[in-house]
């Protein structure tokens, strides 16, 4: 069961006051390897709800990665945390964890391939616990932001895809002629980790591809502006305003993606 969850009281997600949240460890392969995420999930509804993929920050599958998931979950949807460095790497430290970032951010196929692999498990997984296998999305933070973009590059068949204050470059912006749904990008105006130049090629690059995109940039708002445990001024630090203004805009454009049949 999913406790410890008030440091997320203020990003304006849903309440979990009535909810009877689960966080199930879910092991599989890719490849040969080893991962491990988590499937998260309110036990007690029982009619169908969309999927989200969510790809934690560069620290991976965590006990925060797992708060924050319920919290986006409420009982609105089935959310399964991928494992994007395989099971027996697990950061504990930034310098441990820039490197496994650093490793998959190196090869963008093999980040797309984990990815998708970590979709299919959310679809195998929520078969059991009320999953609407036709409405799924995929949403990121940090390093996952960066994530989600190349699995929307890829051409994954997704209904959404939401960065929150992610990378945006990518090797190959060609790729972006096969986003097949709408991209969401929330971002920090004045993160150092994501310079102008960056954004102002991911805006090119999208209106070279003709997608369905936005970008929301939040004033005062640096890295990590959504996870209460980010303190470094000016660099990466917690807005609790900006983070509640951020998970609205994703709401609204789930709410608008996954309608219901």
């Amino acid at each position: 069961m999913i406790k410890s969850i008030l440091p997320y009281a203020l990003l304006g997600i849903s309440s979990l006051a009535n909810a009877e949240m689960v966080a199930k460890t879910v092991g599989y392969e890719i490849d040969g390897a080893e991962y491990e995420g988590l499937l998260v999930y309110d036990q007690s509804i029982k009619t169908p709800r969309p999927g989200l993929l969510m790809v934690p920050n560069w620290l991976g599958v965590t006990e925060n990665a797992a708060k924050k998931a319920a919290l986006v979950a409420g009982d609105k949807y089935v959310v399964f945390v991928a494992d994007m460095y395989g099971k027996s790497i697990r950061p504990t430290n930034p310098e441990e964890a820039g490197k496994a970032a650093g490793a998959v951010r190196a090869d963008r196929a093999m980040m797309r391939k984990r990815a998708q692999s970590a979709v299919e498990v959310l679809k195998a997984e929520g078969a059991g616990v009320a999953l609407d296998a036709s409405r799924l999305g995929a949403i990121g933070f940090c390093f996952g932001g960066g994530t989600v973009l190349e699995l929307a590059r890829s051409g994954a068949d997704l209904k959404a895809f939401v960065s929150f204050h992610g990378n945006l470059d990518t090797p190959n912006p060609d790729d972006a002629k096969n986003i097949k749904a709408p991209v969401l990008v929330l971002h920090g105006a004045d993160d150092p980790s994501v310079p102008q130049a960056q954004v102002d090629g991911f805006v090119a690059e999208m209106k070279s591809a003709k997608a369905d995109w936005q970008l929301v940039s939040y004033g005062g708002a640096v890295h990590s502006f959504t996870n209460p445990d980010a303190n470094v001024p000016g660099r990466n630090q917690y807005h609790p305003l900006v983070a509640a203004r951020s998970f609205k805009a994703m709401h609204n454009l789930l709410d608008e993606v996954f309608v219901a049949p």
